[in-house]
């Protein structure tokens, strides 16, 4: 998931699925300037704690950003994500062959086993899940009982804006839309409860004025909630 690419009213908008979207994502996502990204790490690493010697899921891993910090820290990492050209992004950088990686799409059932990981983790993807109960079934159903679910998504407030991810493809120069979902705040939690996870963290961050120096496009969005994060016990 990324954060919104500047926009040109006579640029052509092209609406694709999630999965072509991050396909043609891929060339270009880490060089991009993505305050939401910025945002999230300054969090997410802290809420997971020490990884040291657990078994870790990426769900969504992307181009590997959380996955490759992850096994460098000692966690067993397997990674799944439904775009092969994340996928290979994230293979080509240093540690991968540390990691399992596998392409999967993440609204058909996991091939993962029961309670087979100490942290679950999803990172701005939710936002492009229409079924968030099968997903966070899927999370509570592979998460040990002693462990926990992290996920972290793009805030519905600025989704309400008209705000979602997308890109400039810098081969056509067309504004590229991935398939979003516009959920509530209420639908991630009841989502989480209908499937039997209980909420352990809830926590709503905006942009504020460090965020809006590091990163151009944030500046516009200056205390507007960006990012909300949620971790779930089974």
């Amino acid at each position: 998931m990324g954060f919104e690419a500047p926009v040109d009213p006579s640029r052509a908008i092209e609406r694709v699925s999630t999965r072509e979207g991050y396909d043609r994502w891929a060339a270009i996502y880490d060089e991009e300037d993505n305050p939401l990204v910025l945002l999230e790490e300054r969090h997410v690493l802290d809420l997971l704690g020490d990884v040291r010697g657990l078994e870790v899921a990426d769900l969504g891993c992307g181009t590997g950003r959380h996955t490759l910090r992850l096994a460098a820290a000692g966690a067993r990492v397997t990674a799944l994500d439904g775009s092969n050209g994340m996928i290979s992004r994230a293979r080509g950088k240093p540690g991968w062959e540390r990691v399992r990686f596998v392409a999967h799409d993440l609204t058909r059932p996991w091939p993962l086993a029961d309670h087979a990981f100490d942290r679950v983790l999803s990172c701005l993807v939710l936002d492009h899940i229409g079924d968030l109960g099968a997903f966070l079934g899927e999370c509570r159903r592979v998460c040990r009982p002693a462990g926990f679910v992290l996920v972290s998504v793009f805030h519905p407030a600025l989704m309400l804006r008209g705000i979602q991810a997308r890109f400039i493809d810098p081969s056509t120069g067309r504004d590229v839309r991935p398939a979003s979902h516009p959920h509530a705040i209420a639908d991630y939690v009841m989502g989480a409860v209908r499937s039997g996870l209980r909420i352990d963290h809830m926590s709503e961050h905006a942009v504020d004025a460090e965020l809006a120096r590091a990163s151009p496009r944030a500046a516009k969005y200056l205390g507007w909630p960006l990012l909300l994060l949620l971790r779930f016990i089974p």
